[in-house]
Formats: C-alpha cells, structure tokens, sequence
C-alpha cells in the first residue's frame, strides 16, 4: 500500500505515500503495476506530516552537502529507532543513485485524463485474471472479508491495479528508490516551490529511516527487497511506514509477509482500508451522477465525503440511482471518451484514495472491482446519462 499500502501520492504526486501507491504510466498491454504519488499541495496535512523521527529540512537554498545531509540521516535514524550507526552507514554506501527512478517520478500517469487512464488499468485480461484470482483465493478472501468488511473483488482490484496480481511487484531496489529520492530528487530553488519540495524530502527521508526500522523488526534484508520506482513492497505495494503500521498477520504464524502469503496480503490490505481509509462494512462506493443543465461543475480540492444529497442538488448533481438519504459524498467530474462523466463518491470510495490520492485511481480500482465481481462491464461504451431538469422547471 500501494502507505500502496498506497494512495497516490505531492498530492498527485505523496498518495499516499502510506499505503502504497502513485500510478505508473503504461500501455494496457504491458499490464504494469500502480506505485506510490509523491504529495504536493493542496493535500491533506496528515498525508504531509513527517515521519516521527524526521527532523524538518532546512530552507532550499540552505540544502545540506550530500555528506552532511547523509550523516544527520544516520545519527538521526540511529537514534529513533535503535539501530547501529555502522550499519546504517554501510548499508547506505551501497546504495545506488538511479537517474531512471527521478524520472518516473517526473511522470506519474494520474495527470493523465480519465478518457487516457482508465485504459491502462480497466482491460478485459486483467477483468479476467481478476474473476480467475477470486476464484483460486475465495476462502481466504471470504474470511477476511468476516474480519474486516472489505469486500473480495475490491482487494482483487487492488491487488490487480498495483501488481497484476502479484505477477509484477516491481524491479527496483527499494533502497535505491527511497535513496535517491530521499537525497537526489532535482530541487528548483523557487519560492512557490520550496515547501513542497522540503516535504518531498522529508517523507522520503522518512521512509528510508522506517525501510531500515521494517528491516529490524521483520529480519528482512532490506538491501534484497525491489518494489515500485517510488519504494512501495510487495503484492499490494505498502511504503514501509503502512508495511510497520499496517501489515497484519494474516495466517497465524507469527510473521507479516506481504512478499509471499497471500493470507498476509489481503489481511493487510483490508486492515489498511479500515484503519486508515474508515472503510464501512456494506457500505457503497461510488453511483453515477446526472446534472442539472447549465450549472457550473463542482470540483472540491478534497476528496472527502461532506455533501448531504441536499448539498448536491444545490450544486445540480442527482444521483442515477437510488441511494440512502443519509448518504455523504463528492462530487466527481470525469473527462470520459464520450464526454464529461458525473458521479458521487462515498466513504468507501475516499477509503479506496487513502491507498492512492488520486480520484482516477480510485475510479480504476472500484470499476475493475465491479466486473471482476460480474455487477458491470466497464468496458461496454460509455454514455452519460442525461441531465436532469432543475426543479420546478
């Protein structure tokens, strides 16, 4: 999470940093996998806070000399988290610098129009390879959805958005990529610009100090472990602050492994949803939306789910089909292929952006999820309902 474990991630570009996951720009046939967005404002401020531990950056034009910076990192994370300064040290002498890492930061695919995104991840293989996952892993889907409430097809999607199913964790080395963007990533120096990029750094930095925390508290070899151009792990792709936080162990035996049991997978990516999203237990997603002609699109800065169904229809936004009165929700404005998409999304949906801060991934994982599960086919052409006449008209 991918905390993927993600959201998405800096507010396109920090998602989440907690769980998992920002999106990799590809074409649908390569099948790859979503990773973390980097956060850039406006974004929430518990999405930006620092890792416990981290000490503030200094002013952009007050950037530390690698060395420096490199050392405070040691004495810092050596102090935090009760670990070897020597090790720190020699672990962090072999790392690597990675242009390419930078780069695929530089170009995360939730700037892409909806019409563009959604091919990437909605396509009848990765349809079927999601109903064929379900299938292979019912029963231990289905306890877990007893535990937590999360229905199967949406950890599914999840798992298919990020990883093709476990198929693609990822290639990087996590150490490179939280390395290099903890220390390397490319700073302007302009005003506008200086906050953001201190938060950057400091969520990086942040992450490196919890890679090598995760590593002492799970005995895994952290100069071993690849994952996403951003850091995120393991078939649901969780940053390694979500990995401490929010891994469970998922089949008794005493360890949180995201790289090889399935049981822990799922359990944590459940868990994930319901601590840090506020997943409700049958609770709905998302429903497409009419509008009243003429009427100005809505589009809030946040995703949160604040708007009465009154709120809405001041603002010319109906739900298409039935929904409970008491329901809150935003409003959701999609350039579509056939033209403007309107939907409402509810707390399961603002859960489903806690794994990657970005409207789009989230429309991605809750479609993917309703044909994996037979409800629709997303790929069927899309028409936007007609606009409801304003009242009294």
């Amino acid at each position: 999470m991918s905390s993927r474990p993600v959201q998405a991630a800096l507010a396109c570009a920090l998602t989440v940093l907690v769980a998992a996951c920002a999106t990799q720009a590809a074409p649908p046939a390569q099948e790859t996998p979503a990773a973390p967005v980097v956060p850039a404002p406006p974004a929430p401020a518990k999405t930006l806070a620092p890792t416990p531990g981290t000490p503030a950056l200094p002013e952009a034009q007050e950037r530390l000399p690698l060395e420096q910076a490199r050392a405070r990192f040691i004495e810092d994370t050596a102090r935090e988290y009760g670990i070897d300064k020597a090790y720190i040290a020699s672990v962090l002498a072999g790392a690597e610098k990675r242009d390419s890492i930078v780069k695929a930061m530089s170009r995360p695919a939730e700037a892409k129009p909806w019409s563009d995104y959604r091919p990437i991840f909605i396509s009848q293989a990765r349809i079927d390879g999601g109903q064929a996952f379900l299938a292979a892993h019912r029963d231990e889907l289905a306890r877990v959805e007893a535990r937590y409430g999360v229905p199967p097809e949406i950890i599914v999607s999840i798992i298919g958005v990020e990883t093709s199913y476990g198929r693609n964790t990822g290639s990087y080395p996590v150490l490179d990529a939280l390395y290099t963007l903890a220390f390397f990533y490319p700073r302007t120096n302009l005003p506008d610009k200086i906050e953001r990029e201190n938060r950057r750094e400091t969520f990086f930095r942040g992450e490196l100090a919890q890679l090598f925390a995760l590593g002492k508290e799970t005995g895994l070899d952290i100069t071993t472990l690849t994952g996403s151009y951003a850091g995120a792990m393991g078939w649901g792709q969780f940053m390694p602050s979500s990995y401490r936080e929010y891994a469970v162990d998922g089949n008794g035996d005493g360890k949180r492994d995201l790289f090889n049991s399935t049981d822990d997978v799922f359990a944590s990516i459940a868990n994930y949803f319901v601590q840090k999203g506020g997943w409700e237990r049958g609770g709905p997603v998302a429903v497409r939306a009419t509008r009243d002609p003429g009427v100005p699109d809505f589009e809030p800065e946040a995703l949160d789910p604040v708007y009465s169904q009154a709120d809405l229809a001041r603002h010319g936004y109906h739900p298409a089909t039935p929904v409970p009165a008491e329901e809150h929700a935003v409003p959701l404005n999609l350039d579509g292929v056939g033209g403007k998409e309107y939907w409402l999304g509810f707390r399961n949906f603002y859960a489903i952006t806690r794994y990657n801060i970005s409207k789009h991934y989230a429309m991605a994982v809750y479609q993917l999820s309703e044909a994996i599960a037979g409800r629709e086919n997303p790929l069927a052409a899309i028409e936007t309902p007609p606009p409801v006449e304003p009242s009294g008209a």
